[in-house]
């Protein structure tokens, strides 16, 4: 899967600077406001620690069109054959990470 140049900068366990950050934020806007909720949830839960291994693996799944991005955040179905090598891992680590329910909130 193509990625951009930035995110190709940083070792798989680097922690992405804050201008690789904005970039990945930038592509990781979508046409779904359920997509974007899992996706701002994601941010505010690892973005201080995100790594370049995981924002690659971000990366990948954006290039999905918004409602194969749903099934795959509802678990309606699992990633394919569609990526291999390096990606396959960083795109099921990511998705789990995706899939992670809200956390409880205080009343």
């Amino acid at each position: 899967m193509e990625t951009d140049r930035f995110l190709e900068a940083g070792a798989d366990d680097e922690v992405v600077s804050e201008r690789d950050l904005s970039r990945l934020r930038w592509r990781c806007r979508r046409g779904l406001l359920e997509n974007d909720l899992f996706i701002e949830r994601f941010f505010q839960r690892y973005e201080r620690h995100l790594t370049y291994a995981q924002a690659r693996g971000l990366y990948a799944l954006m290039a999905l069109a918004d409602n194969d991005l749903l099934d795959l955040l509802l678990a309606r179905r699992e990633p394919g054959s569609e990526w291999v090598g390096r990606d396959a891992e960083a795109v099921r680590l990511v998705l789990a990470q995706l899939r992670e329910p809200p956390s409880p909130t205080l009343a």
